[in-house]
Protein backbone atom coordinates (compact mmCIF):
# COMPACT_ATOMS: atom_id res chain seq x y z
CA UNK A 1 0.00 0.00 0.00
CA UNK A 2 1.61 3.51 -0.76
CA UNK A 3 1.92 5.38 1.95
CA UNK A 4 -0.09 8.96 2.77
CA UNK A 5 1.40 11.76 1.49
CA UNK A 6 2.75 13.87 3.87
CA UNK A 7 0.35 16.71 5.52
CA UNK A 8 3.00 19.42 4.61
CA UNK A 9 3.25 18.94 1.47
CA UNK A 10 0.37 20.60 0.84
CA UNK A 11 1.02 23.68 2.64
CA UNK A 12 5.03 23.98 1.46
CA UNK A 13 4.74 26.51 -1.10
CA UNK A 14 2.83 29.07 1.12
CA UNK A 15 3.63 27.84 4.50
CA UNK A 16 4.75 31.16 6.04
CA UNK A 17 1.45 32.62 4.55
CA UNK A 18 -0.59 30.62 5.65
CA UNK A 19 0.95 31.23 9.65
CA UNK A 20 -0.63 34.22 9.66
CA UNK A 21 -3.24 35.54 11.88
CA UNK A 22 -4.47 38.84 13.30
CA UNK A 23 -3.05 37.94 16.47
CA UNK A 24 0.19 36.66 15.81
CA UNK A 25 0.47 39.75 13.50
CA UNK A 26 0.19 42.28 15.89
CA UNK A 27 2.14 40.00 18.33
CA UNK A 28 5.53 40.73 15.69
CA UNK A 29 6.79 42.86 13.70
CA UNK A 30 8.96 40.12 11.99
CA UNK A 31 8.14 36.43 12.01
CA UNK A 32 11.03 35.71 12.28
CA UNK A 33 11.43 37.04 15.88
CA UNK A 34 9.59 33.54 16.67
CA UNK A 35 12.49 31.63 15.46
CA UNK A 36 14.66 34.01 17.18
CA UNK A 37 12.77 34.12 20.19
CA UNK A 38 13.24 29.53 20.43
CA UNK A 39 17.08 30.20 19.22
CA UNK A 40 17.61 32.66 22.39
CA UNK A 41 15.85 30.04 25.13
CA UNK A 42 18.08 27.54 24.08
CA UNK A 43 21.40 29.67 24.06
CA UNK A 44 20.30 30.63 27.79
CA UNK A 45 19.73 26.78 28.53
CA UNK A 46 23.05 25.90 27.81
CA UNK A 47 24.61 29.07 28.97
CA UNK A 48 23.32 28.62 32.38
CA UNK A 49 24.82 25.25 32.73
CA UNK A 50 27.96 26.14 31.37
CA UNK A 51 28.04 24.43 28.33
CA UNK A 52 29.60 25.26 25.08
CA UNK A 53 28.33 23.50 22.16
CA UNK A 54 31.06 23.82 19.68
CA UNK A 55 31.91 20.23 19.53
CA UNK A 56 28.27 19.02 20.05
CA UNK A 57 26.18 17.71 16.90
CA UNK A 58 22.88 18.67 16.87
CA UNK A 59 19.76 17.76 15.10
CA UNK A 60 16.34 19.66 14.27
CA UNK A 61 13.65 17.15 13.76
CA UNK A 62 11.05 18.15 11.87
CA UNK A 63 12.96 20.90 10.62
CA UNK A 64 10.20 22.09 7.53
CA UNK A 65 11.94 25.26 5.99
CA UNK A 66 14.89 25.01 8.64
CA UNK A 67 14.69 28.74 9.64
CA UNK A 68 16.22 27.46 13.19
CA UNK A 69 18.93 25.65 11.71
CA UNK A 70 20.47 28.36 10.18
CA UNK A 71 20.28 30.51 13.21
CA UNK A 72 21.82 27.98 15.41
CA UNK A 73 24.16 26.15 13.01
CA UNK A 74 27.12 28.23 13.89
CA UNK A 75 27.33 26.95 17.61
CA UNK A 76 27.44 23.70 16.96
CA UNK A 77 30.05 21.42 15.00
CA UNK A 78 27.52 20.01 13.28
CA UNK A 79 23.98 20.68 12.74
CA UNK A 80 21.57 18.58 10.64
CA UNK A 81 17.54 18.70 9.91
CA UNK A 82 14.82 15.83 8.92
CA UNK A 83 11.53 16.20 8.00
CA UNK A 84 9.55 14.12 6.39
CA UNK A 85 7.94 16.67 4.08
CA UNK A 86 9.96 16.92 0.51
CA UNK A 87 7.99 20.18 -0.58
CA UNK A 88 9.15 21.64 3.04
CA UNK A 89 12.67 20.76 2.23
CA UNK A 90 12.98 22.25 -0.79
CA UNK A 91 13.83 25.48 0.95
CA UNK A 92 16.93 23.75 2.59
CA UNK A 93 19.41 23.24 0.03
CA UNK A 94 21.84 25.11 1.95
CA UNK A 95 21.12 22.63 4.74
CA UNK A 96 21.91 19.05 5.69
CA UNK A 97 18.41 18.20 5.93
CA UNK A 98 17.49 14.37 5.65
CA UNK A 99 13.81 13.34 4.02
CA UNK A 100 12.21 10.99 6.34
CA UNK A 101 10.57 8.51 4.67
CA UNK A 102 9.00 6.98 8.05
CA UNK A 103 7.84 10.37 10.32
CA UNK A 104 8.31 7.99 13.30
CA UNK A 105 11.62 6.83 12.50
CA UNK A 106 14.70 9.07 12.37
CA UNK A 107 16.92 8.38 9.97
CA UNK A 108 20.93 8.36 11.53
CA UNK A 109 22.73 5.63 13.40
CA UNK A 110 22.46 5.37 17.56
CA UNK A 111 24.01 8.27 19.63
CA UNK A 112 24.84 10.32 16.78
CA UNK A 113 24.17 13.85 18.03
CA UNK A 114 24.79 15.10 21.59
CA UNK A 115 21.62 17.54 21.03
CA UNK A 116 17.90 16.99 19.28
CA UNK A 117 15.29 19.43 19.14
CA UNK A 118 11.55 18.98 18.10
CA UNK A 119 10.06 22.47 17.67
CA UNK A 120 6.13 22.27 17.43
CA UNK A 121 6.43 18.68 15.48
CA UNK A 122 4.90 16.70 18.97
CA UNK A 123 1.24 18.06 18.33
CA UNK A 124 1.28 16.73 14.34
CA UNK A 125 1.49 13.55 15.84
CA UNK A 126 -1.05 11.31 17.44
CA UNK A 127 -0.59 10.76 20.64
CA UNK A 128 -0.79 6.87 20.22
CA UNK A 129 2.93 7.38 18.18
CA UNK A 130 4.51 9.76 20.55
CA UNK A 131 6.24 7.92 22.37
CA UNK A 132 7.48 5.93 19.75
CA UNK A 133 8.76 8.95 18.26
CA UNK A 134 10.33 10.15 21.52
CA UNK A 135 12.06 6.52 21.86
CA UNK A 136 13.69 7.28 18.30
CA UNK A 137 14.86 10.21 19.63
CA UNK A 138 16.16 8.17 22.49
CA UNK A 139 17.89 6.09 20.53
CA UNK A 140 19.93 9.06 18.16
CA UNK A 141 20.78 10.88 21.59
CA UNK A 142 24.43 10.52 22.77
CA UNK A 143 24.79 9.58 26.65
CA UNK A 144 24.11 12.79 28.70
CA UNK A 145 22.68 14.09 25.25
CA UNK A 146 19.91 16.64 25.42
CA UNK A 147 16.46 17.14 23.92
CA UNK A 148 14.62 20.36 23.68
CA UNK A 149 10.32 20.01 22.86
CA UNK A 150 9.13 23.29 22.28
CA UNK A 151 5.31 23.10 21.87
CA UNK A 152 2.30 25.71 22.11
CA UNK A 153 0.85 26.04 25.26
CA UNK A 154 -2.97 24.88 25.41
CA UNK A 155 -3.14 26.79 28.53
CA UNK A 156 -2.73 30.05 26.71
CA UNK A 157 -6.27 31.23 25.55
CA UNK A 158 -4.66 33.45 22.79
CA UNK A 159 -2.60 30.04 21.53
CA UNK A 160 -5.35 27.71 21.73
CA UNK A 161 -7.53 30.50 19.19
CA UNK A 162 -4.59 31.02 16.90
CA UNK A 163 -3.90 27.13 16.64
CA UNK A 164 -8.06 26.50 15.85
CA UNK A 165 -8.20 28.45 12.88
CA UNK A 166 -4.91 28.12 11.26
CA UNK A 167 -4.94 25.76 8.06
CA UNK A 168 -1.26 24.33 8.84
CA UNK A 169 -2.62 23.31 12.36
CA UNK A 170 -6.15 21.82 11.48
CA UNK A 171 -5.57 18.75 12.88
CA UNK A 172 -3.09 19.68 15.74
CA UNK A 173 -3.48 18.04 18.96
CA UNK A 174 -1.87 19.60 21.74
CA UNK A 175 -0.08 18.59 24.70
CA UNK A 176 0.34 20.47 28.30
CA UNK A 177 4.07 20.53 29.65
CA UNK A 178 2.99 18.14 31.85
CA UNK A 179 2.51 15.45 29.10
CA UNK A 180 5.53 16.43 27.93
CA UNK A 181 7.59 15.62 30.79
CA UNK A 182 5.77 12.72 31.42
CA UNK A 183 6.32 11.05 27.53
CA UNK A 184 10.34 11.86 28.13
CA UNK A 185 9.85 9.74 31.22
CA UNK A 186 8.12 6.85 29.75
CA UNK A 187 10.63 6.61 26.70
CA UNK A 188 13.85 6.64 29.52
CA UNK A 189 14.62 10.44 29.60
CA UNK A 190 15.04 12.70 32.58
CA UNK A 191 13.17 15.98 32.54
CA UNK A 192 15.11 18.77 33.64
CA UNK A 193 13.12 21.89 33.37
CA UNK A 194 10.25 23.32 31.90
CA UNK A 195 10.28 26.64 30.68
CA UNK A 196 7.52 29.24 29.31
CA UNK A 197 8.10 32.02 26.42
CA UNK A 198 6.14 34.46 24.75
CA UNK A 199 4.65 36.28 27.06
CA UNK A 200 5.71 39.78 25.51
CA UNK A 201 4.86 40.91 22.27
CA UNK A 202 8.31 41.65 20.42
CA UNK A 203 8.39 45.59 20.63
CA UNK A 204 8.25 44.55 24.63
CA UNK A 205 10.19 41.95 24.45
CA UNK A 206 13.13 43.59 23.25
CA UNK A 207 12.97 46.64 25.78
CA UNK A 208 12.16 43.84 28.62
CA UNK A 209 13.51 40.86 27.72
CA UNK A 210 14.20 40.33 31.63
CA UNK A 211 10.00 40.06 32.63
CA UNK A 212 10.29 36.70 30.70
CA UNK A 213 12.88 35.26 32.40
CA UNK A 214 10.74 36.42 35.87
CA UNK A 215 7.99 34.04 34.02
CA UNK A 216 9.15 31.49 32.88
CA UNK A 217 8.01 28.89 35.58
CA UNK A 218 4.45 30.49 35.28
CA UNK A 219 2.53 28.22 32.90
CA UNK A 220 1.17 31.20 30.58
CA UNK A 221 3.60 31.94 27.76
CA UNK A 222 2.17 31.25 24.73
CA UNK A 223 4.76 28.15 24.34
CA UNK A 224 6.35 26.09 26.53
CA UNK A 225 10.39 23.90 25.99
CA UNK A 226 11.08 20.72 28.24
CA UNK A 227 14.33 20.18 28.29
CA UNK A 228 15.43 16.11 28.90
CA UNK A 229 18.57 14.57 29.20
CA UNK A 230 19.50 11.05 28.01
Amino acid sequence: MKPPEPEFNRYGNQYRQLLRDPIRDAFVADADFFHARKWRLLSDFFERRGVNTKSWRWLDIGSGQGELLRMGRDAFACAAGCDPSPVMIQNCSDLPVTLQDDPLALPFPDESFDFVTAVCVYHHVEPRDRAALTSEVRRVLAPGGILAVIEHNPLNPATRLIVSRTLVDAHAKLLRAGEAESLLRRTGLTPLETSYFLYLPENLYRRLAFVERWLERIPGGGQYAVFGSK
